[in-house]
């Protein structure tokens, strides 16, 4: 099978510090990799490398397009990685608000993921957003409420509706049960899992809660200062760390 992103050397630096360094690994369709560690491990700066949002300094970025399999997104024309942004790549930030057009309706937000690419059917394009708010748990009479009358959580479930409404391969998710109350963490990631799963999509997922990345990833990676110091299945990496850094994050879990 072949990987859906492969990622190849990937570093980043500012000035004299290091964003993240010599990161490599494969994504297979279908998996679910999370990235762990402190604030300052790096994660965060190899996820927006990764989703084109910053620049590396090395490093190549394969995705494996529809039409001409794999491409080197980091070279990529700006127009073909803004539409590869918004077709087969997603991206879940953790403040709605940054993922969210506030001014504009609940309906509007995913259905103007739609137009962009193509869609101008009014009736289908509405059909379609009823149909992803009520598979976020959003009701449909809240369909022209503004995001700015919907709580941290339904926010949060809006901007997933916006992100996979044109079926995305690939979801980069940035801390997205982040700032949430625990209940509702609770309820936005069985959520997620379920559409992980239902849509067959591959994530890469960037936190600091392990139980997030215990939930949802098939694989993880632990980032500390830049570098990878650990990876494996998230299961074997979590029961039985390798790594001293890796060992304090776990053991820190535990006591708390």
């Amino acid at each position: 099978m072949t990987p859906l992103l492969q990622v190849r050397d990937i570093a980043k630096f500012y000035g004299g510090r290091i964003g993240c360094t010599d990161v490599s690994f494969d994504l297979y369709p279908g998996e679910v990799l999370g990235i762990v560690g402190e604030s300052g491990s790096g994660k965060s700066t190899l996820l927006n490398c990764l989703a084109g949002h910053l620049p590396p300094d090395q490093g190549e970025v394969l995705f494996d397009t529809r039409a001409d399999g794999p491409r080197d997104t980091v070279t990529m024309s700006e127009p073909e990685r803004r539409m590869l942004g918004r077709t087969d790549w997603a991206f879940v930030h953790q403040h709605a608000r940054d993922g969210l057009r506030m001014g504009v309706s609940a309906g509007g937000n995913v259905g103007e993921r739609l137009m962009a690419v193509g869609a101008c059917h009014y009736g289908d394009i509405r059909e379609q957003a009823l149909d992803w708010l009520d598979r976020v748990e959003i009701s449909g009479d809240r369909i022209d409420d503004r995001p700015s009358a919907f709580s941290g959580g339904m926010q949060q479930r809006l901007q997933i509706a916006r992100n996979l409404v044109t079926g995305p391969r690939l979801v980069f998710m940035d801390e997205p049960t982040g700032g949430l109350d625990v209940s509702v963490q609770a309820r936005l990631l069985d959520l997620l899992r379920g559409l992980v799963r239902d849509m067959g999509l591959s994530a890469i997922i960037v936190t600091h809660d392990l139980a997030v990345v215990r939930l949802l990833a098939d694989r993880l990676m632990v980032m500390k200062s830049g570098h990878v110091v650990e990876q494996g299945l998230t299961d074997q990496v979590l029961d039985d760390p390798q790594h001293g850094y890796t060992q304090l994050l776990v053991s820190s879990v535990l006591q708390v």
